[in-house]
């Protein structure tokens, strides 16, 4: 039940600030606005004030806004086609896309000034330091037995390319007893290297006894820290961490583009779920501060230019605003279902991740 419920807060609230960000910019600018919903589906309960069906729908992760003119061939009064959004200038419609991602970092600061008033850290893991080098070799651990030193960067395990040392720790803690073969880079060679991790007794979240595996090797992780020592400062300090995470979540984008980042680190629902309930459990400043990283990847994810994404909008506004005149209709369907079909590829491709991440260990009992 509590992961249940805090998968929902955490769904629900993202979507509702990215929601609400086109809603009160198409308010904003004067776009009619039909519908306002807290979740997908039926509509359960609400209320019209004005113009807009404010209403709470049966599946409480999701929501949308509903302005009109934005369907492709939707029927419009006469009167109404000036408040239509298909009707408005290229920057008003632009505005109002680009408000959704905004709000969603909007929400991520926030959170962040929050905790830098109580003068609570944000830390920003460097990415360069979670590489697989290795910076310790315990004595007499399997490591050092196999011949590993300090220096050596693990380029994979298996035959499976590790990309990070999370990656490739979680390896060694799956296989204790196994011996592992390993390819390392030392002084700009490969060499072959069998380890077997040692069996380790440790407590998982639910404080349970489990065993992993492990081999005695260690790095320091580097982190930024962004503090206020005063609460003034705290406004200021808090766009410094929402820019560093921005920053960040680019930097993983482009390595998993460009091969550095392994696409089976992907996450998607279920993964976030999971993590939102072991960081409810660990308390209330590692849950809202996960809450702030992912509003930060939603907004960033949301303007991939996608067709049916928040980005793809905004490309087809940059083709109009060139052109002169929007796509046809013809153009802008068949874009929208390659889009779409891409998109469903990459949900397959997540929900693939977090099963064999997620489900598969905790059949297991792992």
């Amino acid at each position: 039940m509590t992961t249940f419920l805090a998968a929902v807060f955490l769904f629900g609230l993202l979507i509702f600030f990215h929601e609400l960000g086109h809603f009160l910019l198409a308010k904003l600018v004067g776009v009619k606005v039909l519908k306002f919903s807290f979740g997908l589906g039926p509509r359960l309960i609400g209320k019209k004030i004005g113009e807009t069906d404010y209403m709470i729908s049966a599946i409480p992760i999701g929501g949308y806004v509903k302005p009109l003119g934005e369907e492709i061939g939707e029927e419009i009064k006469e009167e109404d086609k000036p408040r239509a959004f298909n009707n408005q200038p290229v920057w008003k419609r632009a505005a109002i896309i680009l408000a959704g991602p905004i709000f969603n970092l909007i929400l991520a600061y926030l959170i962040f000034v929050i905790f830098l008033g109580v003068k609570l850290p944000v830390a920003i893991p460097n990415l360069n330091s979670m590489t697989t080098t290795i910076e310790g070799v315990a004595e007499g651990s399997p490591a050092m037995k196999a011949g590993l030193k300090e220096g050596d960067a693990i380029v994979s395990i298996d035959g499976t390319f590790v990309h990070d040392w999370n990656e490739m720790a979680e390896i060694f803690s799956k296989n204790p007893e196994k011996e592992l073969s390993l390819k390392v880079k030392r002084n700009n060679e490969l060499i072959d290297i069998e380890v077997t991790p040692e069996p380790t007794n440790i407590k998982d979240e639910k404080g349970e006894e489990i065993v992993v595996g492990r081999i005695g090797i260690s790095k320091k992780l580097d982190f930024k820290i962004v503090q206020s020592k005063e609460i003034v400062y705290a406004p200021l300090k808090g766009m410094e961490a929402v820019y560093d995470w921005s920053v960040l979540t680019l930097k993983v984008v482009g390595r998993l583009l460009t091969g550095g980042v392994a696409a089976k680190q992907i996450g998607g629902p279920i993964l976030i779920i999971d993590s939102a309930a072991k960081a409810a459990s660990a308390g209330v400043f590692t849950y809202f501060n996960f809450i702030a990283i992912i509003s930060i990847n939603l907004a960033i994810f949301n303007l991939f230019p996608i067709p049916v994404l928040d980005g793809g909008h905004l490309m087809f506004l940059s083709i109009e605003a060139v052109r002169g005149k929007a796509l046809s209709d013809k153009i802008m369907n068949a874009v929208t279902k390659i889009g779409m079909a891409l998109l469903i590829l990459l949900i397959v491709f997540v929900f693939y991740n977090d099963i064999v991440r997620v489900i598969v260990p905790w059949i297991h009992g792992k």
